[in-house]
């Protein structure tokens, strides 16, 4: 693990991981079943369910780790092994920019979901935007195996994709505060978001 990994662990990830919890906890409906897809070790989908012990969750990955804070079954990345309407909710953390095609998974996350997607990834919008966002990425998945495609879409971009499948925003938030000052200048501006989307 080199400096930069080191700080990130030491200073960062913990911070991130609990206010992203907090974010996404308040978009989960009430006694949901969750569907966490491409949850890694399950760690946000854990917090979420101390905050929200409401909620049950289960958890699919291509690359299943050995520790994992939920169950989590594998999958081969395109197709999700569920029935129709098997979920309340199905949940995307920072996975989409992990596809070649985030297409695929969001058209199969609206096929098992009775309810809502809950989705939270990044927007390649404004200066220095993308360099960004790979650094980032970079520094938090390159040492777990994790495919780097860099796959960053623009706000027009999602919203086209949600408007193809169908999908009707209800919640888009762009202020998250992830990062401590003064990371959070170059960190945060508008380059992540968490909405809520619904079926129609």
């Amino acid at each position: 693990m080199n400096f930069v990994e080191q700080i990130h662990g030491r200073y960062i990830f913990n911070r991130r991981v609990d206010i992203l919890s907090d974010h996404l906890a308040k978009l989960i409906p009430q006694n949901a079943h969750l569907l966490d897809v491409g949850c890694g070790d399950g760690l946000i989908t854990d917090l979420i369910m101390q905050k929200r012990p409401d909620i049950q969750a289960q958890g699919i990955d291509v690359l299943v780790r050995n520790q994992t804070h939920i169950p989590v079954i594998p999958f081969d990345g395109q197709v999700i092994p569920f029935d129709e309407k098997t979920f309340d909710v199905v949940m995307f953390v920072d996975v989409l920019h992990h596809t070649e095609d985030p297409m695929i998974l969001l058209r199969e996350a609206a096929r098992v979901t009775r309810r809502a997607i809950v989705l939270k990834d990044h927007t390649c919008n404004g200066l220095f935007a993308g360099s960004t966002l790979r650094f980032m990425d970079k520094v938090g998945n390159e040492r777990y195996s994790v495919v780097l495609p860099y796959n960053y879409w623009s706000k027009q971009r999602w919203f086209t994709a949600f408007e193809e499948l169908f999908l009707k925003i209800d919640v888009w938030n762009k202020n998250l505060s992830l990062y401590p000052l003064p990371l959070n200048l170059i960190f945060d501006r508008s380059l992540h978001f968490v909405s809520r989307l619904y079926v129609t």
